[in-house]
This record gives C-alpha cells, sequence and structure tokens, in this order.
C-alpha cells in the first residue's frame, strides 16, 4: 500500500536539536510530502520544543528536545529497584 502523505516530521537528540543546516538539508527537497520549512524558526536556536514548518506547509516540522541523561538515570533506578526486590 502506497503512504498517503506525511502529518508531522520530528528532529530530536544532538543534530536533530541543534543543526539548522542539518535539518534544512533534510527537507530540502521533501516538499512532495507537504514539507515547507520556515527558515527564521529553522534557524533560532531555543531549549524548547517548536514548531518550524511555514504556514503554507502541509505536514508539520517539529524540533523537540531529549533529555537523554534523564532517561538514563530514571532506567537505572528502576533497575536497581527491581534488583532489590528478587
Amino acid at each position: 500500500a502506497a503512504m498517503g502523505g506525511l502529518d508531522a516530521l520530528i528532529f530530536t537528540a544532538g543534530v536533530g536539536e541543534n543543526s539548522s543546516f542539518l535539518r534544512k538539508t533534510v527537507c530540502d527537497g521533501l516538499d512532495f510530502l507537504g514539507i515547507s520549512l520556515d527558515d527564521k524558526k529553522n534557524e533560532k536556536q531555543s531549549k524548547k520544543a517548536r514548531k518550524i514548518s511555514s504556514d503554507k506547509s502541509r505536514a508539520d516540522v517539529f524540533v523537540i528536545p531529549t533529555d537523554e541523561e534523564l532517561v538514563i538515570a530514571l532506567d537505572t533506578e528502576k533497575i536497581v529497584k527491581e534488583s532489590k526486590t528478587t
């Protein structure tokens, strides 16, 4: 079955969050999927989740920061607690 389109494209983690160049490079040529970046929004640096697609984009493009250290800490806590109950 053919894919009917794209609802959203998400950039995250180190390179996806911090490289406007990478995001633009990936999105260039994806107009057939409805992707259109807002260059100003893409260039803006922020530690918050944000939408970087243009108003004319049929698919939303977001940058969503990750907190890998928190996930590792939570997983470690879970493993330690589980090991104490066995």
